[in-house]
């Protein structure tokens, strides 16, 4: 294998999560990963063929259209790549998963959070929240993987139903969020950003919230830090989250915009999420 050294990345949310991409950049045309055929955009190699080192990275090429997203996030794989390259898939082994109802959210945090006005609604400003993730400052990051293409790729995601924003607001000011795919009852989380202190943690609890309410196990955060950790993300072995991911993603799940869900008073979220 030949590898190009390039600019640090990291990870997918706040802060970041991709370590396994620190520090090192494929060169596509020595990399031993088959290239997506352009004619079947639901044909992917199986998740367990992915590379060791880096760890994950499982085919290349491609694009970003809706059908090839939804196969890949239905079998458990999803792109990331940097400016000037092809699209990368990506399958790592572990995976980060919460439990929806075991989103922990800090003591102290919970005690602030008694005390809000912020409200958390659904769909309201998908592009706003992705735009904001895109923007979000992370360490050890130069530029973003949300680039222009991807950020258009999730919008036509969610104006097809599949893509979904969690959005906190103080007032009528956006102060925190997320984003990401549901396959069936799976979600998975791609990003998230605080604009005031504990936004994320607060778009994360109440979607574990709503998702718990709907009988739906596990939100997929693809790649722990101690971040998640604190926050109850746990690492399931490939094989085990391909499993459950395929029955999961094979029930009805809720298609369709989001937005018309209550309002969640973030208030409330501090009795729900003890740590």
């Amino acid at each position: 294998r030949r590898w190009r050294t390039g600019a640090a990345r990291s990870g997918a949310r706040s802060p970041p999560t991709r370590p396994w991409c620190s520090g090192i950049i494929p060169t596509v045309n020595f990399l031993p990963i088959p290239r997506l055929h352009p004619d079947q955009p639901t044909a992917f190699p199986p998740g367990s063929q992915a590379l060791e080192e880096p760890n994950g990275l499982l085919a290349w090429g491609g694009d970003l259209s809706p059908e090839r997203l939804c196969a890949a996030y239905r079998q458990g794989i999803f792109p990331w790549y940097s400016e000037g390259q092809p699209p990368l898939w990506w399958c790592p082994d572990p995976r980060a998963v919460f439990d929806t109802d075991g989103i922990r959210l800090p003591g102290r945090f919970r005690r602030q959070l008694r005390r809000s006005r912020w409200q958390v609604r659904a769909d309201t400003c998908f592009d706003t929240v992705v735009e904001a993730c895109a923007r979000a400052p992370r360490r050890r990051q130069d530029g973003t993987w949300i680039l222009p293409e991807m950020q258009a790729a999730y919008g036509r995601l969610h104006r097809l139903g599949h893509a979904h924003s969690i959005e906190v607001f103080d007032g009528d000011r956006l102060v925190g969020g997320l984003y990401g795919v549901a396959s069936g009852a799976m979600f998975s989380a791609e990003s998230m950003f605080s604009a005031e202190s504990g936004g994320s943690k607060v778009a994360l609890a109440a979607l574990g919230h709503w998702l718990t309410a709907w009988g739906w196990p596990l939100v997929d955060a693809q790649i722990s830090n101690d971040h998640l950790l604190s926050l109850g993300a746990y690492d399931m072995p490939r094989t085990t989250y391909l499993a459950r991911l395929a029955g999961l993603a094979a029930l009805p799940g809720r298609p369709g915009s989001w937005s018309g869900l209550p309002p969640i008073p973030a208030a409330s979220l501090a009795e729900l999420s003890s740590g």
